[in-house]
């Protein structure tokens, strides 16, 4: 099957003797005991399980797990590690997991974090203890891209270093990190594969069911952390557009990024798909698409930035991305004290709404 056909019906498993084309939602805790049953929806539910073989087959993996948010899929992989295991990261790191790395497990597992734009540096921070390599591409507001094949080969030799990919930004319909050489596939699902800003949820598909897998998958269903019968059901349904939407998103994204890169107003923006952008080569060899994301500097300062986005009307200002909504902010007003990303980026998620709309709507708040 072609990845749309995939889409629309692996995510369907229906025992029901009347054959139901959209599988029912099963909300029961429990199950009687059987050979071969469920015992528990904390464990297993038809819905998770469904949803599961579904994302599995989409990034090309042996197993998926589904968690009740993005970040409850990153800290299980870093729960799954031993104790004072090192992490390579990227500098520029999804800030909620960087937040977990560095106060949540504080104390219990070290990291250290890279421009993995220069996937040398990744070698270099090799220590005996290192158990893992995360990478993001693209990044979390800068879009900057990680030559996926470099980087695991910078590991390949190296016993017992797993290498994730965190791939929320590109989907599986752009990107297929597994076939590039890691080893589990993240994803925050609250955006993109849900697609429509009301699940929330996250996932992991592995290449192997090793031993790390299992002790992934010993997190999952002792610690609790996993998504609803509904949320699965809804996630599993809004799948089956995810190309279709995908496509939109990138050919939007394409079109605004070009108009930000000419406009007066703007200092620079991030898109892989420009060809201004450092890694554009890397991104056109390893994706199939762009994606919906982009980023770019406004001429101003925080305030006037904060003005600007103030103008917009039909692109809300609003956390999150991947709904078919478009969606801009202040990224470092979101990120708080702390954060390293520039006072004046403003990350745009954009969304389907007809591409003029769009355009006029930032003609008139850029100036």
């Amino acid at each position: 099957m072609r990845f749309e056909t995939v889409a629309i019906h692996a995510g369907t498993q229906v025992t029901d003797s009347r054959r139901p084309v959209t599988q029912p939602i099963t909300l029961s805790t429990i199950f009687e005991h059987q050979e071969d049953s469920l015992i528990y929806t904390r464990a297993a539910n038809p819905n998770r399980l469904a949803l599961e073989n579904l994302l599995a087959k989409l990034e090309k993996g042996k197993d998926a797990a589904a968690f009740s948010s993005g970040n409850a899929a990153g800290m299980a992989v870093f729960q799954a590690l031993p104790a004072h295991s090192h992490i390579i990261a990227p500098e520029d790191m999804y800030h909620g997991l960087k937040k977990q790395l560095l106060e949540v497990f504080k104390g219990k597992l070290a990291v250290t974090f890279v421009d993995m734009g220069k996937t040398a540096n990744i070698g270099s921070a090799i220590r005996d203890n290192t158990k893992l390599l995360w990478i993001e591409t693209p990044s979390n507001p800068l879009l900057k891209i990680t030559d996926i094949k470099a980087a695991c080969e910078q590991v390949k030799d190296v016993q017992d270093i797993k290498i994730v990919c965190d791939n929320t930004f590109a989907t599986p319909v752009f990107q297929n990190p597994l076939d590039l050489g890691a080893d589990i596939v993240m994803h925050s699902s609250t955006k993109y594969l849900g697609g429509h800003s009301d699940i929330l949820g996250g996932a992991l598909i592995t290449k192997e069911e090793d031993a790390f897998w299992e002790q992934i998958r010993l997190v999952q269903q002792v610690g609790g952390a996993v998504p609803s019968p509904f949320d699965c059901y809804y996630l599993t349904r809004s799948i089956k557009t995810l190309a279709y939407r995908m496509k939109g998103h990138a050919e939007h994204a394409g079109i605004i990024a070009t108009y930000l890169e000419n406009h007066p107003n703007v200092e620079k923006v991030f898109y892989p798909g420009l060809k201004s952008q450092e890694g554009f080569e890397v991104a056109s060899a390893q994706m199939t698409g762009f994606g919906g994301m982009l980023s770019f500097l406004f001429k101003g300062t925080a305030e006037e930035t904060d003005k600007a986005i103030a103008k917009l009307k039909f692109i809300t200002n609003a956390t999150s991305l991947g709904g078919v909504e478009s969606l801009i902010e202040r990224r470092a007003a979101v990120e708080g004290p702390d954060t390293t990303t520039p006072q004046n980026l403003v990350r745009v998620s954009v969304g389907l709404e007809h591409l003029d709309d769009l355009l006029s709507d930032l003609d008139g708040a850029l100036g």
